[in-house]
């Protein structure tokens, strides 16, 4: 699990293909790779990644073809920028909101433009998705833990101030740029629970709803 709170950013120093599945390097020499060993998991642009090599302020990690297929990796070329996290502890600070690392789909930048010292950015989800944005909610764009701030069909909208922009790879987003989307896991989950109210034909109230543990 992670917060969404990226703490570097790091570089694609190799991408190696092994026949449809991938290992890819990272170069990271801002991360604090002294309690990091093999087998920990770092989300790198917001996919959960398990490292299976460790280098000088460099790790490597395996791609399989479900990640590849669901996220923008496949597309990616070495010299790219990615945003990086490693797994909370049960003393971390959780100053996002909780990201799996399981990307639910890819968004697509629509528009960029400035509000004050803020830039706003228009991104569009998956149809699929959209159903599960909402306005004040949050969503992680590339790992980064963001507050929805508009939503216009399946287009959301994101103010990002300055350190976020300083901090992560956003201030390089433009229109046509394409970003790996997580939904918040309890609009998820919450839909498969009403799914299955109505499958056995049973409502679902507020008071059912705390009993779940929802609320």
């Amino acid at each position: 699990m992670f917060t969404g709170i990226i703490e570097a950013v790091g570089t694609l120093t190799a991408m190696q293909r092994q026949g449809d599945d991938m290992t890819l390097t990272v170069h990271a020499p801002g991360l604090d790779f002294s309690d990091v060993k093999l087998g920990d998991s770092i989300a790198t642009n917001g996919v959960c990644l398990t490292v299976v090599s460790l280098g000088d302020h460099s790790y490597s990690a395996d791609l399989s073809l479900e990640t590849l297929s669901r996220t923008r990796f496949a597309e990616a070329k070495v010299g790219d920028t990615v945003n990086l996290e490693k797994a909370l502890l049960p003393t971390t600070r959780l100053g996002g909101h909780l990201v799996s690392g399981h990307v639910d789909g890819i968004g697509v930048v629509k528009s960029k433009s400035s509000s004050g010292r803020a830039i706003e950015y228009w991104i569009a989800a998956p149809e699929a998705l959209a159903r599960y944005i909402t306005e004040k909610g949050s969503i992680a764009v590339d790992g980064i833990s963001l507050t929805v701030n508009g939503v216009k069909g399946r287009e959301f909208r994101l103010t990002i101030v300055p350190h976020t922009a300083l901090e992560t790879t956003i201030a390089q987003w433009k229109p046509g740029t394409r970003v790996n989307l997580e939904v918040d896991q309890i609009a998820r989950y919450l839909e498969r629970l009403m799914q299955g109210r109505a499958e056995s034909g049973s409502t679902l109230t507020l008071e059912k709803l705390a009993q779940s543990g929802f609320l």
